[in-house]
């Protein structure tokens, strides 16, 4: 019997010798990488497909009726510009948010990967932030590209444009980490549903990315300057076009936001990871 029980009083001890903090951060990252082998073909030409398509009808068709309809509708700038660096910062987050997502509710209860790790051992500081630090890889991955096609498109105002790509990676993980963190949480995709209709849906088209949020009737504007994604795509887009001299304090104000909004985020990913895998 004592030699039966060794095997589990070893792993619920966590006799194992653990790695490093980097170091298990860097196998935990290295694995999610490994899968990503296998798909990154497809991925990627998705990520060019997703923008083309977005900017042909978006910006150069319902650009093109926007730009008629009044000698100035946005201050001097084509609707295609103006667009180009909300849709690239929205396009990410939206991808940020499926990563938190299918792969923390599969990690947890369809294949129990992270069970595993855990066994290997890493510890859950490890596994949480190298899930968010590959979040932040396909965030890289899909901003560049994005703004690769937004250059080829004639959309960039300016050099700016290469600035978006880390406003988006900060709003990418501003949403993951809590998405994350609450999906540790679930044990089917109902939740994910709900996320995507009540939430991610609702954002994508209410935080300034198709229109100016003056635009809005007046008791919906407040609710829109709080919504997170609004910070991303406001920035962005100063960048983009040149113009964050013109409102630095907001500006200013975007960064804190989307900061504390990420760093909070990956907190709650690690405690909710910890109170998972170690109960």
């Amino acid at each position: 019997m004592a030699v039966a029980d060794a095997p589990y009083r070893l792993r619920s001890d966590r006799d194992l010798p653990e790695r490093s903090p980097l170091a298990g951060l860097a196998a935990a990252y290295e694995h999610m990488w490994l899968l990503y082998r296998r798909t990154w073909r497809g991925s990627i030409f998705g990520s060019f497909v997703q923008p083309v398509l977005f900017l042909l009808a978006m910006g150069v068709g319902l650009g093109s009726y926007v730009d008629r309809a009044s000698p100035d509708p946005l201050g001097g700038v084509p609707y295609l510009q103006w667009l180009a660096p909300a849709l690239l910062v929205s396009t990410v987050m939206q991808g940020s948010v499926f990563e938190a997502t299918f792969p923390v509710l599969g990690g947890f209860n369809w294949n129990r990967r992270y069970h595993a790790m855990y066994a290997a051992p890493l510890t859950p500081f490890a596994i949480a932030f190298g899930q968010l630090g590959w979040v932040l890889t396909r965030a890289l991955i899909v901003a560049s590209i994005f703004a690769f096609v937004i250059v080829l498109f004639g959309a960039a105002a300016t050099p700016g444009i290469v600035f978006t790509v880390p406003v988006a990676m900060l709003t990418a993980l501003a949403f993951a980490g809590p998405v994350a963190a609450f999906m540790s949480t679930q044990r089917d995709t109902t939740a994910f549903n709900s996320i995507w209709r009540f939430g991610v849906t609702p954002l994508f088209l209410f935080s300034g990315t198709f229109f100016p949020i003056d635009r809005l009737p007046d008791f919906l504007q407040p609710i829109a300057w709080i919504l997170p994604l609004w910070h991303g795509v406001d920035l962005a887009r100063a960048l983009a076009l040149g113009t964050v001299g013109q409102q630095p304090l907001l500006h200013l104000a975007h960064v804190l936001i989307l900061v504390t909004g990420a760093v909070a985020g990956a907190i709650a990913t690690w405690v909710m990871f910890r109170r998972k895998l170690e109960k």
